[in-house]
């Protein structure tokens, strides 16, 4: 006897997909096992670090905001309305949620057992074939273009240009896996996985898979006594093993896994049986490759509890800028997602800090990045840069309360060493009392670069024109931005000096238009392409993008973006110089992930002929930009 209520839902839920293919019996079925959840105006549905729900949900009527909590503040990732799905895709990719659900004002949801659902997934083509392109293309409905949505919001953080990043990038697995023969026996496939601490072994004939032989087949099949361990792996192999090609997606390989019911893959030459195995793709691969999307490494960074946590995040963090090198992502975008888990590692390690300070601080303070860190462009180990701002107090205080400043500075920079970046050559660091002071210490100190530079001290005083205020309290950045800024104003004399130190530069190509390369110690006869070529650009944008009253923006790209956007009789030239530091950006990085290194040194003779024309032809902006220069700033004020 149809239920009505029950029928109702089903009625609803046939007007979406992925429910809209199943049959209207399969809908009925999964309407019964539907409940309705009421939600008041910002009660949550789920919260960010919970562990899955066996159910996930379905808007029934108004909407639900999906936020993620950064720095104890929420920010509205996406809103999801009528027949949108929320909580599903945590539950495949084997991840907690990293985002909060609730609603923005009253509204129903259908929450649908996971388990109910998932049956009829390997069963129905067309609802896998929805939830592979909606787990790939990370939408809730690839197939309304007008509104797709994010089927997954809360479990990522960034944009859908991470599409590629997350979801496209090929699954790195175990390669020349262990295999067997048909008539081999049991307990000794059972000893050799044992002692090489693997869980599956395929088998073989031929040279060709026929069957797969799982730690699962020896708990449910011999551990049972079902079969005798002296039984012939041909007895309990599961067969046909599942093939797929090497160059699999993590999304493929997921869920070709789901569509099969199996928990690993065989991976041949031409991804069918009849060629030559050489690797196996397991649940644990699938997962691991998943924890290198930039969402879970914040997440896993927010959970550190001590440096080697970071660490390990940090590694990963590599991999993942590998992976995107190798999808060809843009540099700019490489740059903004490496940024921020870096900033949320110096973060981790300020609050690590505090906790072992055992106080909270005296007053309040900024921690603040420097150099490549504050313009966003640190993608490799370099060295860290940074400074310590605390809140003005009364002269009797000052000394004990820049102690607890040096000190807990101490414990971070200690931390980020550990981590994996080297201190700074030049000591520009929090922890040293010259880069740890008071606010109005601090803008004293920037009234002395501006109006009266020194040419000694102008290299380094350059890197505190690149900051990023990345903790504390917001109204001491405000008001030292708003010094400097004041500072600068038709400052000719700063700008004079600014000009000469970057006219001074290093070229980077001889009279013969050949690379001039080091003549002498470690790295004789390789090119420096930081002095040479990446400090130019950056010093030109510094100075230009200033000149220009431009605080706020500190990446080099940005800044002749934005330079070419207030200036458009100069746009070209300015695009240009963007572009040529993207290359040399990409050649860096590079460099440094082939031979684990900074990426400075590169050895021009391994070059392709067209690297090398590609690299030559990033240089001519600089000359040009340099050329803008000269014309523009008086260098009389240095005298």
């Amino acid at each position: 006897m149809i239920n009505p209520v029950v029928q109702n839902v089903a009625d609803f839920l046939k007007q979406f997909p992925p429910f809209s293919y199943l049959d209207a019996t399969e809908q009925y079925s999964l309407a019964e096992t539907c409940r309705l959840i009421y939600l008041q105006k910002n009660q949550a549905l789920f919260k960010g670090g919970e562990t899955v729900h066996s159910d996930f949900y379905i808007v029934k009527d108004g909407v639900v905001g999906v936020f993620l909590t950064s720095d104890a503040e929420e920010m509205l990732i996406d809103k999801c309305d009528e027949g949108e799905i929320l909580g599903l895709r945590p539950y495949f990719a084997k991840n907690d949620y990293l985002m909060t659900a609730k609603a923005r004002d009253e509204a129903w949801v259908f929450a649908i057992p996971i388990a109910a659902f998932e049956y009829y997934i390997p069963k129905n083509q067309k609802v896998l074939e929805f939830l592979l392109e909606s787990f790939a293309s990370q939408t809730r409905n690839p197939r309304e273009r007008e509104r797709s949505g994010r089927l997954l919001a809360e479990n990522t953080v960034f944009s859908d240009q991470d599409i590629d990043i997350q979801y496209f990038q090929p699954i790195k697995y175990t390669r020349n896996p262990i295999t067997a023969n048909a008539d081999d026996v049991l307990m000794y496939i059972a000893r050799t996985m044992a002692n090489s601490a693997v869980g599956s072994v395929i088998i073989q004939k031929d040279q060709l898979p026929i069957g797969i032989i799982t730690d699962k087949d020896l708990r449910s099949k011999i551990a049972t006594g079902h079969f005798p361990a002296t039984s012939q792996a041909s007895e309990v192999m599961t067969s046909p093993v599942i093939t797929v090609p090497e160059n699999i997606s993590v999304a493929e390989a997921q869920m070709i896994m789901l569509k099969h019911e199996v928990g690993h893959l065989c991976v041949t030459r031409d991804g069918t049986s009849n060629t030559v195995v050489t690797g196996i793709i397991s649940e644990h691969d699938v997962v691991e490759a998943q924890a290198n999307t930039p969402g879970i490494l914040l997440k896993q960074t927010r959970r550190a509890s001590n440096n080697k946590e970071l660490r390990y995040v940090r590694e990963k963090l590599t991999d993942l800028i590998q992976n995107c090198i190798d999808k060809n992502i843009p540099i700019s975008h490489i740059s903004n997602i490496v940024a921020e888990v870096n900033i949320a590692l110096t973060r981790r390690a300020i609050e690590l800090a505090v906790e072992k300070m055992g106080s909270l601080p005296p007053v309040r303070f900024v921690w603040v990045n420097m150099g490549s860190q504050g313009r966003k462009e640190q993608l490799l180990r370099t060295d860290q840069d940074n400074a310590l701002v605390f809140e003005d107090v009364a002269p009797e205080q000052y000394d004990t309360v820049k102690r607890y400043f040096i000190e807990l500075a101490e414990i971070v920079t200690e931390s980020l060493s550990k981590v994996g970046y080297e201190f700074s050559p030049y000591n520009i660091i929090a922890r040293n009392p010259k880069w740890c002071k008071s606010l109005t210490d601090w803008i004293k100190q920037y009234n002395d670069w501006i109006n009266t530079p020194q040419e000694k001290d102008i290299e380094v005083s350059t890197l505190f024109f690149d900051f990023d205020f990345i903790y504390g309290f917001p109204t001491i950045e405000d008001i030292l931005k708003e010094s400097i800024s004041q500072g600068i104003v038709r400052n000719k004399k700063f700008f004079a000096f600014l000009a000469s130190d970057t006219l001074k530069n290093a070229s980077a190509l001889g009279f013969f238009r050949q690379f001039l390369v080091e003549t002498e110690g470690e790295h004789k006869d390789f090119f420096d392409i930081k002095t040479r070529a990446i400090k130019p650009l950056v010093d030109a944008a510094r100075l230009l993008a200033l000149s220009q009253g431009l605080i706020e923006i500190t990446n080099t790209y940005q800044r002749f973006m934005k330079l070419a956007e207030l200036e458009p009789q100069y746009a070209d030239l300015f695009e240009e110089c963007a572009e040529a530091f993207n290359t040399l950006q990409r050649f860096r990085t590079e460099e440094g992930l082939t031979n684990d290194s900074n990426g400075r040194y590169i050895n021009v003779n391994e070059l392709s002929k067209t690297d090398k024309a590609r690299l030559k032809n990033s240089f001519q902006p600089i000359a040009d930009v340099q050329d803008m220069i000269k014309n523009r700033f008086s260098l009389t004020y240095l005298s």
